[in-house]
C-alpha cells in the first residue's frame, strides 16, 4: 500500500486529468459543432446568455491576448510549445520533490498543471492553433468591448493561479499572526 506522504501528492494529480479531459472533450465538440471563426458567418454563434457569454470558434497559434502572433512559426513553436512542456516537467519535478505544500497548494498546482497540459496537446496536435470558445462582453473595460476568448484550460490556469497565491497569502498571515501570538506570550 502505498504511504500516505505519496496518496496526498497524488490525489490531487486527478484535477489535473479531469481538466485535461473537460478542455479536451469540449474542444473536440467546438470543432465538431461551431464552424471555425464563427464570428464572420451568420448563426454560428451560439449565445449562452445572450450577448453576455457566448460560444464561438476561434483558433490561436500565440498564447494569452494572441501575444505573438506576428512570430515566425518557428520561434512560436520554440516558445509555445517547448518551453511551456519545460516549464511543466520543472514544476512537476517540484510538485513531487516539495513536502511543504499545503493541500489546497497542491490542488491549485494540479489544476494549473491540467490548464497548461490541456492548451498543450493543441499546440502539439492542432496545426490551426489551441482552441478557444467561450466569449465574454466585459463592458469596454480596458478598451475591451468583448474579453479575449478563452478556453477551460484557460479558466483552469487562471482560477488555480489566484487560489494559489490566495493560499500563500493566507498562509503567510498564519505564519506572521503565529509569530505575533508566541511574541505576545513570551513577553
Amino acid at each position: 500500500m502505498l504511504e500516505k506522504p505519496i496518496l496526498k501528492k497524488l490525489f490531487p494529480l486527478a484535477l489535473t486529468a479531469l481538466v485535461i479531459l473537460l478542455d479536451q472533450l469540449t474542444k473536440a465538440l467546438v470543432v465538431r459543432f461551431i464552424p471555425m471563426y464563427s464570428l464572420l458567418r451568420d448563426g454560428a454563434v451560439i449565445p449562452v446568455a445572450g450577448d453576455f457569454i457566448r460560444l464561438i470558434h476561434v483558433r490561436n497559434k500565440a498564447v494569452a491576448f494572441s501575444l505573438g502572433s506576428g512570430l515566425p512559426d518557428e520561434a512560436r513553436r520554440l516558445l509555445f510549445s517547448i518551453l511551456p512542456l519545460a516549464i511543466i516537467v520543472l514544476v512537476f519535478v517540484v510538485y513531487f520533490r516539495n513536502n511543504e505544500f499545503t493541500s489546497l497548494q497542491r490542488w491549485s498546482i494540479c489544476g494549473i498543471l491540467g490548464g497548461g497540459l490541456g492548451n498543450l496537446i493543441d499546440r502539439f496536435f492542432r496545426p490551426d492553433g489551441v482552441v478557444d470558445f467561450i466569449d465574454c462582453y466585459f463592458f469596454g473595460l480596458f478598451g475591451l468591448e468583448r474579453w479575449p476568448t478563452f478556453n477551460v484550460a484557460d479558466s483552469a490556469v487562471v482560477v488555480c493561479g489566484i487560489l494559489f497565491v490566495l493560499s500563500f497569502l493566507l498562509q503567510m498571515k498564519g505564519e506572521n499572526d503565529h509569530k505575533q501570538n508566541s511574541q505576545e506570550t513570551s513577553v
